[in-house]
């Protein structure tokens, strides 16, 4: 069942009988090679995160490793939802390469001439306004074959750069953040935002600031949101990361439709105790309708899947819009289930 968190322009009943296709915007960020700071993927091998995710849901393969990502506690990533609900309603999906260290091995593709970015704590060196830039352009040029899109993402301490991005513009938002964690890394977490904060304070114009403090997935998805929502729906199709993105956009200033933008995520974030996606949303000088997946492994036979309903990985790779479009096809909890221990076992 599809449940509402905020909901003032019946988003979820105007596309309720219609189809959509999937974009994952994959990014990596050196953030992520700070130590302890995510656990979003393997050891040493994060950065492969948002390419092995790609691979998974495009075939349910791996190409450029033999396993899927997963936590140090085994909890697989979120793609394999996002892999089952594809096996279920059979959506189209594509990959933006929004700096990726390892390309992966997909159908569809865009590059966009992206690399990755830098730590935040020695400044991230984008190119802000080029990123946004960019991400507007695409949306000039994309055409959506479907009713709807659905846009996730895979950015492996994604949440320490929303955050501070959302620090940066001004907003009160410490303790909003969720975290692939059951119990975030808080004061690592912290200290490289103040860093990251520090270096962004000698910059005068906002881009600058953004260019210190953000990953190339927030600042893309802002540009390409904005412009895209402006001729077709988007579903923001994840958590906390999703709200910076919408965040960007208000700040910014950035033209967009806000009656056909709406944020889909998992149970998971929603009730997560130690961040606030309402709150986070509430934010926006125009809220946007946003929805949870009442979805979660208590009837599934494989017990590391229970770890997510204990707060473990939360939500990522769309796996929360994923579960949504699920619900609106007419698939069953059970049905869900089943076929995620399907793609989990191979």
């Amino acid at each position: 069942m599809v449940k509402v968190i905020i909901e003032k322009e019946n988003f979820l009943s105007n596309i309720q009988d219609k189809s959509a296709e999937f974009l994952l915007a994959g990014s990596v960020t050196k953030t992520s090679q700070i130590e302890g700071i995510t656990q979003a993927g393997i050891p040493g091998l994060i950065h492969l995160t948002p390419t092995l995710d790609g691979e998974f849901v495009d075939s349910g393969k791996l190409f450029s490793l033999k396993d899927i990502a997963q936590t140090p506690k085994g909890v697989p990533t979120p793609a394999i939802i996002t892999r089952a609900v594809r096996n279920l309603t059979k959506f189209d999906f594509g990959m933006l390469d929004l700096g990726l260290v390892v390309l992966p091995k997909v159908d569809n593709l865009y590059q966009f001439d992206i690399k990755e970015s830098e730590s935040i704590d020695k400044g991230a060196g984008i190119d802000a306004k080029e990123l946004i830039s960019k991400g507007i352009s695409f949306a000039k040029s994309y055409k959506c074959e479907d009713d709807f899109l659905i846009l996730g993402e895979s950015t492996p301490s994604g949440t320490t750069t929303a955050r501070a991005v959302a620090q940066t513009l001004g907003y009160d938002v410490k303790d909003c953040f969720s975290s692939s964690f059951l119990d975030a890394p808080k004061s690592l977490k912290d200290d490289v935002i103040k860093q990251a904060q520090f270096l962004a304070d000698k910059e005068k114009d906002i881009y600058a600031k953004l260019g210190v403090v953000s990953d190339n997935m927030l600042l893309f998805c802002a540009g390409f949101v904005s412009s895209f929502s402006q001729k077709s729906k988007v579903i923001l199709a994840g958590g906390t990361q999703m709200a910076a993105v919408m965040l960007i956009i208000d700040a910014l200033g950035l033209s967009h439709n806000v009656k056909n933008i709406a944020l889909m995520t998992t149970k998971w974030v929603y009730e997560d105790k130690h961040s606030d996606i309402k709150a986070l949303l509430e934010l926006l000088s125009e809220p946007i309708d946003a929805y949870y997946a009442d979805f979660d492994f208590s009837d599934a036979d494989i017990e590391v899947l229970k770890l997510y309903d204990k707060g473990e990985a939360k939500e990522g790779v769309g796996a929360g819009g994923a579960l949504c479009y699920a619900y609106m096809k007419g698939y069953s909890k059970e049905e869900i289930t089943k076929e995620v221990q399907k793609v989990l076992v191979g």
